[in-house]
């Protein structure tokens, strides 16, 4: 692709950026928020009038004082020190105007941030697991911090810069050709288009390297969250010099394309202040030679600067905010691809709540697989009826934790059907169907907050006696009451401070207090050791009496008591009864029965 071709289409992208901003600040059937607009642009209009008015007074009180001031009666009047008092006022009350736009919009701004925000972050909730598991979530949160950031200063200077600095600049050209002849108008107008061009074209090149500068960053800060996550990993190994490296080498990149961003951003600023000096210094040459031969007095002199002042403050303006404005569209383009980024799991048009009657959970010729070309499961059909026991066991990389993320629906069937009481997962929403399912993973991850936060997570609007019989339920409450802050004991990020067997424990709690009537055991007790997988089994029985439970376990022992074990083995089903009847057939489970049980002793 061509550079021509690459900034067509960023300047299409950039194009869908703003018009999908615009309904933020423009929102349908809000009625208070666009008078809130209206009012802001009126002020923003009068700003800009007064403020073109303003060189009036300022060359009418020079003229008063140089004794060119003709016998007007209202110049006579004021004066010129009542002359100078307008021009102060003047001034005071562009400044009012300007103040009071801004005070008005504020409302506006904020509450577009934080609708976009809103929406950002639920979106990225609604993303599927396959989605998440292939991305940096370091680097997806500077992008999302970023585009906020580029629609914040968006708003501000593409209502309040550009659209203004127009107006200005149409009504000073307007006043310079009334007042004056089409010679001054040329001259601005030629060192505007250089102006403009300059600019723009360099800020297409500062742009690309910006581009590459955002990478560097997102690379640098990924590695510095993925070390400092991993920390008791980089410990074990002794790795704290090699994370420095790669850290270090990310940032070395970075500080590459941040020289260039610098050094070409100085050259802008050099380039800038040569057209913009030069259009003034003929300007002022243009009207020197006027007050020289009578046509223009000291006035008319002062006035012209003050309208170039009021031309290049505009522009030196337009230079920083084109080029930010183009750098947020870059920041705001990523964060809106990840906006268009489709969720793979939807609810269907109208879809029903989920009705669960007992909990009898079937799944009928399942085939499934994370990589087309790699399926997982290969027709599998099982089922266990409403408040009876199923485990699933096998090998690793059987399929077995599949199954429970099928249930959950983070995926969805390639082929066949899971249902619950007869409804297929795909026909009701997504929120019924999670509420209705409780999980205790393998591994509990914990928010960095209190106990009584991670516990009441279940059910934010339990109280903390429910709180509290949960937690004696899951067997944690005394250890709870024997820390120093109790419930309100912080936990340190994804749980860190506590053991592995608390961390279960907080996790079976919050199921518990959820109260769901299916319940799914995702290797709950693999990580344990020996007495602890113990207590947690004893806890988890409890917890599973009169719900349905599908078990997905590895050691076979803590699968023995459940009504019905399925053994698969690649993909597929291949035994499926009773504990004693799997070892009476002297199959696939008696082998792994056998096998586990030698291993233990050994």
């Amino acid at each position: 692709m061509t550079d021509a071709e690459v900034a067509r289409e960023e300047r299409a992208r950039g194009i869908d950026v703003v018009a999908q901003v615009l309904p933020y600040i423009w929102p349908p059937g809000e009625r208070g928020i666009k008078v809130r607009v209206v009012i802001a642009m009126a002020a923003l209009v009068m700003a800009k009038i007064v403020a073109v008015s303003t060189p009036f007074f300022y060359k009418e009180a020079v003229d008063a004082l140089a004794g060119d001031t003709p016998d007007s009666g209202t110049v006579l009047a004021l004066g010129a020190v009542g002359l100078t008092v307008a021009y102060g006022g003047a001034r005071l009350l562009n400044i009012l105007f300007q103040q009071l736009r801004d005070v008005v919009f504020a409302r506006v701004a904020q509450r577009a941030l934080r609708k976009l925000a809103l929406r950002t972050f639920q979106h990225i909730h609604a993303l599927s697991l396959r989605f998440h598991i292939t991305r940096k979530t370091g680097a997806m949160s500077r992008v999302m911090e970023r585009g906020v950031k580029g629609v914040s200063f968006l708003l501000r200077f593409l209502l309040f810069s550009i659209g203004p600095l127009v107006l200005e600049l149409v009504m000073i050209c307007a006043v310079l050709v009334t007042l004056f002849d089409v010679r001054y108008l040329l001259v601005v107008v030629v060192t505007m288009i250089a102006y403009v061009w300059f600019t723009f074209a360099v800020t297409e090149w500062r742009v690309r390297i910006r581009r590459q500068m955002n990478n560097h960053d997102n690379e640098a800060n990924q590695r510095a969250i993925d070390s400092l996550l991993n920390f008791e990993t980089v410990k074990y190994f002794g790795a704290e010099s090699r994370e420095a490296e790669r850290y270090d080498g990310a940032m070395q990149q970075y500080e590459g394309a941040a020289l260039k961003t610098a050094w070409s951003l100085g050259a802008i600023n050099i380039g800038q202040a040569v057209i913009v000096n030069a259009g003034l210094v003929i300007v002022m040459v243009m009207a020197a030679r006027g007050v020289s031969d009578g046509t223009l007095t000291v006035g008319d002199f002062v006035m012209v600067n003050a309208y170039m002042m009021q031309v290049v403050a505009p522009l030196d303006m337009l230079g920083f905010v084109y080029r930010e404005i183009r750098q947020a569209l870059v920041d705001m383009g990523e964060m809106f691809g990840l906006l268009g980024q489709p969720a793979d799991v939807l609810d269907k048009e109208g879809a029903a709540e989920l009705a669960v009657t007992g909990g009898a959970v079937a799944l009928d010729d399942v085939h499934f697989g994370y990589d087309a070309a790699r399926p997982i499961l290969k027709g599998v059909s099982l089922s266990v009826p409403a408040g009876a026991t199923l485990a699933i066991v096998g090998a690793t990389g059987s399929g077995k934790s599949t199954i429970g993320r099928l249930l959950f629906r983070f995926y969805d069937v390639d082929g066949g059907s899971l249902t619950i009481d007869g409804q297929d997962v795909r026909d009701v929403t997504q929120q019924s169907l999670h509420e209705a399912i409780g999980v205790v993973p393998q591994d509990t991850v914990l928010f960095n907050d209190t106990l009584l936060y991670n516990i009441a997570y279940g059910r934010p609007e339990a109280s903390q006696t429910e709180i509290e019989a949960a937690a004696r339920a899951a067997e944690i409450h005394e250890f709870i009451m024997a820390l120093p802050d109790g419930y309100d004991t912080q936990v340190g990020e994804r749980g860190l401070k506590l053991s592995g067997g608390e961390k279960q424990r907080v996790g079976i709690a919050r199921t518990i207090l959820k109260d769901p009537p299916i319940l799914l055991l995702d290797e709950a007790t693999s990580a344990l050791d020996t007495e602890t997988e113990r207590d947690i089994q004893r806890a988890l029985q409890r917890m599973g009496r009169d719900r349905t439970v599908i078990m997905i376990a590895h050691r076979l022992s803590t699968v023995a008591e459940a009504d019905k074990i399925v053994v698969l083995d690649a993909g597929q089903v291949v035994e499926e009864g009773t504990h004693e009847a799997l070892l009476a057939k002297r199959g696939r489970y008696a082998e792994l029965w056998d096998y586990q049980r030698a291993e233990k002793v050994g």
